[in-house]
């Protein structure tokens, strides 16, 4: 099974294709997403590399990190497991305001 990468420092221009190309560099790529912000529409820096066999990830993280993309050098390791919490609160029932 394969794994999921974080690439951070990314140009505001680079797109998911983008990130396809040159990761399908280091082996066969599931997919690849780079994360917009809602509200502008615009990337957030950031996104995610599905790469299909743990031996690609491992390439990539090697030889892609540091790498330029886009006049920018991306930053490519393994991507975390989603932690719960953070965020919220907001004026739901019984808060006192």
């Amino acid at each position: 099974m394969g794994r999921r990468l974080y690439v951070g420092n990314l140009a505001w221009t680079v797109t998911d294709q983008d990130l396809q190309d040159a990761f399908s560099e280091a082996g066969a790529v599931d997919s690849s997403q780079v994360i917009m912000d809602r509200a502008t529409n615009r990337s957030r820096g950031f996104g995610f590399v599905e790469m299909a066999t743990d031996e690609a990830a491992e390439t990539a993280i090697k030889t892609l990190n540091g790498r330029e993309i886009k006049g920018r050098p991306i930053r490519v390791n393994e991507a975390q497991a989603r932690t719960g919490g953070g965020g919220g609160g907001g004026r739901g029932p019984g808060r006192d305001y």
